[in-house]
């Protein structure tokens, strides 16, 4: 990569950590090196150093320093993904903004407004959109830059949890008829295993013995074995092993999560699915489990959920939703009633 500039800092316990610059005296490449994130992040923030210098009295200028500060640069990896995708659109619509406008009393009406026309169509984004302007705000107040975050405290738009959201029998059999087989291979991944995307088309050929699955999540920390079903294992030991990771694209390299939410995306608007997410696969695993009579220590130790999240879940969204579960209930004190009578 042209113009990439690292330099060796030697820590306090004696070890030394490389630290990577899109150019000398650039901002930081917060990715991991050799991933193609990494690479993706280079660009990005090469593509306009040619171009004009940003000014410094705009809120690009501000959203520059934010993503050089470690409130930005220490975030985990998923969420900083997340955070870009939404500074991206930050960026679009009012990076040239006078930090001066920030002051004004109508400028939190325009911000305002701005969240409402996304939501519209997506209640949740326009909330994570400006959520995440908000932090960048909040960031620039602490700092005394500016005087004030216009953006605090604006309620949202989306309600509910995602929790009481699953998918059903049928639209899970719709996708995977649907999909490629590569999406296909994912989507039963997470079904069968409970775990998150990122969790997902990362695991590696290593992480699979035959008979299970083990992996430390990205998220929590937490080291999960999760024996494969028969089902789960035949697609597993009909996979081509073409990389490093079990999931891969048609091509046979590993996916980025942009490709992958991308074609996982083209799958269910094939399959006419609508109204649930891949991460409400995570949700599913944890219903099917629970119908399958498992116990709360069972469920937790497959999907790698706390046991008071997971009883959480349980008790707010999912059992108490579940009509089989209370016919079930039902039938058992029918049959309690008969045997006493």
């Amino acid at each position: 990569m042209r113009g990439l500039h690292k330099v060796n800092r030697r820590l306090a316990d004696g070890s030394t950590r490389t630290h990577y610059y899109a150019w000398r005296g650039g901002p930081t490449i917060t990715a991991a090196p050799g991933t193609t994130e990494f690479a993706a992040e280079f660009e990005r923030l090469t593509a306009s150093r040619d171009a004009a210098p940003i000014r410094q009295d705009t809120l690009q200028h501000l959203i520059n320093e934010y993503q050089r500060n470690p409130a930005f640069t220490r975030l985990k990896p998923d969420t900083r993904s997340g955070y870009i995708r939404c500074i991206r659109r930050i960026e679009t619509d009012f990076g040239t903004l006078p930090i001066k406008a920030l002051s004004a009393p109508k400028v939190r009406g325009v911000f305002l407004d701005w969240r409402d026309r996304m939501g519209a169509t997506e209640p949740r984004q326009a909330d994570y959109r400006f959520a995440v302007l908000a932090r960048i705000l909040s960031w620039a107040y602490d700092r005394r830059i500016i005087p004030a975050n216009p953006c605090e405290r604006p309620g949202r738009l989306s309600s509910g949890s995602r929790a009481e959201i699953i998918w059903t029998e049928d639209q899970v059999a719709a996708l995977l008829a649907a999909a490629s087989p590569q999406v296909a291979l994912a989507t039963m991944l997470a079904v069968e295993t409970g775990q998150r995307q990122r969790d997902v088309i990362r695991m590696t050929w290593t992480a699979y013995d035959g008979q299970a699955l083990r992996l430390r999540q990205s998220k929590s920390g937490r080291s999960v074995i999760v024996p494969v079903t028969a089902t789960l294992k035949a697609m597993l030991d009909a996979a081509p092993r073409r990389a490093v990771t079990i999931c891969t694209t048609a091509r046979g390299t590993s996916w980025t999560p942009d490709g992958f939410r991308t074609s996982f995306g083209k799958a269910k608007l094939a399959a006419e699915v609508e109204g649930v997410t891949f991460h409400d696969l995570r949700g599913t695993a944890v219903m099917r489990l629970a119908r399958a009579g498992c116990t709360l220590p069972e469920i937790v130790a497959i999907t790698g959920h706390s046991a008071r999240g997971a009883a959480a879940i349980l008790e707010r969204h999912y059992l108490s939703a579940d009509q089989r579960v209370s016919e079930s209930a039902i039938a058992k004190l029918e049959q309690d009633r008969n045997a006493n009578r």
